[in-house]
């Protein structure tokens, strides 16, 4: 894969915390319509590399473009203005707005991008298995509704890339084939990316390729 078919390429990205590496010389493209898991031991830093791709961490070495333009050559508001248009990012802690009702959650990024949509809000809660819990404040869900919600918030303006840190770690196993199934549908009939971080072995079978992040790289 060359720079002129990889929609993310990450050359050479290192992280460190203190004098210790967390993960150093990692090398990898993600092509338009590719769904790629990342699995590794806990500690290794997976979250931490989505969070270098997306421009919230700064890496210590190493680049990340996405459709060829270098995240960390931005400053912090072009970083947030570039994230807002092409990533959908699906955060481990959900980060739901507890003062917004579900489908005003959802709706942000579309709002942010003045292109309100409420049926396209209403189309991927849905998909994710929310019709009807529009009205509801994020107080009112389980872990697994608000997980859905944070999912169809990240899907919502059908971003370039999908960063997913552990999507399904709070769903049952129907609930968790459902969003893997999402994820897909989205990612090839975009032709965006997906980069899911996950420990679930049956969320990593269903990717187009598993990247197995250690300390000193990709392993092969």
């Amino acid at each position: 894969m060359n720079e002129l078919t990889a929609l993310v390429e990450v050359r050479n990205l290192a992280k460190r915390f203190a004098d210790a590496a967390v993960f150093e010389h990692v090398d990898f493209d993600v092509a338009p319509g590719e769904f790629v898991a990342v699995v590794g031991e806990s500690g290794v830093g997976k979250s931490t590399l989505l969070n270098c791709i997306a421009g919230l961490d700064r890496p210590d070495a190493g680049t990340v473009r996405i459709e060829n333009t270098d995240i960390g050559a931005l400053d912090e508001a072009a970083q947030a203005l570039f994230r807002r248009a092409h990533l959908g990012f699906v955060f481990q802690a959900f980060h739901v707005l507890p003062h917004l009702d579900v489908a005003q959650n959802v709706a942000l990024p579309l709002l942010l991008l003045r292109r309100p949509d409420p049926a396209r809000v209403a189309e991927v809660l849905k998909a994710v298995g929310l019709d009807g819990f529009g009205d509801r404040l994020p107080a009112t869900l389980s872990g697994g509704q608000l997980q859905r919600v944070a999912i169809a918030r990240a899907l919502v303006h059908r971003p370039r890339l999908i960063l997913a840190d552990e999507p399904t770690g709070n769903l049952d196993p129907a609930s968790a084939a459902r969003i893997i199934d999402l994820l897909h549908t989205q990612v090839h009939e975009q032709q965006a990316a997906c980069l899911l971080v996950t420990h679930s072995r049956a969320a990593a079978s269903r990717a187009d390729r598993v990247l197995t992040l250690t300390a000193g790289g990709i392993a092969a």
